[in-house]
């Protein structure tokens, strides 16, 4: 046996080893709300991860945010001039806090639940464990670094430049969000854009002097029909208002209301026009004496596939084929870190980590059995990574 296939083995075997001590973190990390606006909660995460890595003698930096949860990035190995192998994840959820204590982390025969359990603190613990793995047999062709962001479920806004910096300076990436229930990993991702428009009336009586008023509710009907005009299911963009309010009474003609859009779209060349057609109608307002204004509030770029993601994809199935498992690439109408990534030029692939469903839901899973072979896979996948992204 090689040098190179006994520390492959070495790794393989310590990760079949390990799940019981995978599972123990995943509760860990699970029982700690982490709501995106949660930033005591979201750091917690981080500072539990940190501490699991410290213990193994892996050094971890913190990067402080003001507004939401903390970056925080572990490495292994030295640099010296030698582009690294980025992993990612994100450890913020969808879910308010007080969602712990309601249903906390429990496994209930093949498959584990709780909030966050699948999207995406099981990959969290995915990458600290592949990590932890290379700095105890070594092997790696690169250096490693791993990401633990803190507001993706919000098109991380303060994470992206932290995020775009790192992705610029590796060599690829592994975005570890939850693999398809089909066991499939992500090749292609929407690009998304988040926001709101907020329209002003005039408030006037109903009954006593109706015609004095100008109903910002009515202006905004009008342009919500204008906006879902913008959907061009052929080329893949759609524009969905998710959310409404306005008003002030039943018995006064609106002053005011709003509404959040949620627009998507496949690539990265169509995002400004299709932005600029949706603020054109914010802005052009056809009843009498109301204005309007138009917030971006996030957004995530599009995953496209290059012919480099695609070389690394190959790759990483064939890794994941050497331990038993059968993966192809899918589509997502979803959004990820993965596209901010891709964005800049570096080779990503997304989905890597352990399989779940139903996320964003009270019946969001982790499948148990996938930890370790999906653990598995990325390690294989780094060890021959040089070959492929040399």
């Amino acid at each position: 046996m090689t040098a190179n296939n006994e520390t492959k083995q070495q790794i393989l075997n310590w990760l079949a080893a390990s799940q019981v001590e995978m599972l123990g973190l995943l509760e860990r990390l699970v029982n700690i709300d982490s709501w995106s606006y949660d930033k005591a909660g979201v750091d917690k995460v981080g500072e539990e991860i940190a501490e699991f890595l410290g213990g193994h003698g892996i050094d971890v930096t913190r990067i402080p945010v003001e507004t939401h949860g903390d970056s925080f990035r572990a490495s292994v190995g030295a640099a010296a001039g030698n582009r690294p192998i980025l992993m990612m994840g994100h450890r913020d959820t969808v879910f308010p806090t007080g969602e712990v204590a309601k249903r906390p982390f429990k496994i209930d025969g093949e498959r584990a639940y709780g909030p966050g359990v699948a999207d995406m603190k099981s990959g969290l613990v995915l990458n600290s464990f592949v990590l932890v793995a290379f700095a105890k047999f070594g092997g790696a062709p690169a250096p490693l670094v791993a990401l633990y962001t803190g507001d993706e479920e919000i098109a991380s806004p303060t994470s992206r430049p932290i995020i775009e910096s790192a992705a610029r300076e590796a060599r690829l990436v592994f975005n570890s969000e939850p693999g398809r229930p089909t066991g499939n990993v992500v090749t292609g991702r929407k690009g998304g854009v988040f926001m709101r428009c907020e329209v002003t009336g005039v408030a006037a009586h109903s009954g006593g002097n109706y015609e004095m008023g100008r109903s910002a509710i009515e202006e905004l009907a009008r342009k919500i029909q204008a906006w879902h005009k913008v959907t061009d299911l052929e080329a893949g963009i759609t524009v969905n208002i998710g959310l409404i309010e306005g008003g002030q009474s039943v018995n006064t003609v609106a002053p005011h209301a709003k509404a959040e859009i949620d627009l998507r779209y496949m690539q990265l060349k169509d995002r400004d026009g299709v932005v600029g057609a949706i603020r054109a109608i914010a802005e052009t307002c056809s009843v009498p004496d109301t204005s309007a204004t138009l917030e971006i509030l996030g957004e995530f770029n599009p995953l496209n596939q290059t012919a480099d993601a695609k070389a690394l994809f190959d790759h990483y199935v064939a890794a994941a084929d050497e331990v038993g498992l059968t993966v192809k690439g899918e589509f997502s109408g979803g959004c990820a870190d993965s596209g901010f990534t891709a964005a800049v030029g570096t080779p990503t692939v997304c989905a890597t980590g352990p399989v779940g469903g139903n996320a964003h839901s009270p019946e969001e899973y982790l499948e148990v059995g996938s930890m370790v072979p999906r653990a598995q896979a990325m390690a294989v996948a780094i060890l021959g990574a040089g070959v492929v992204m040399g």
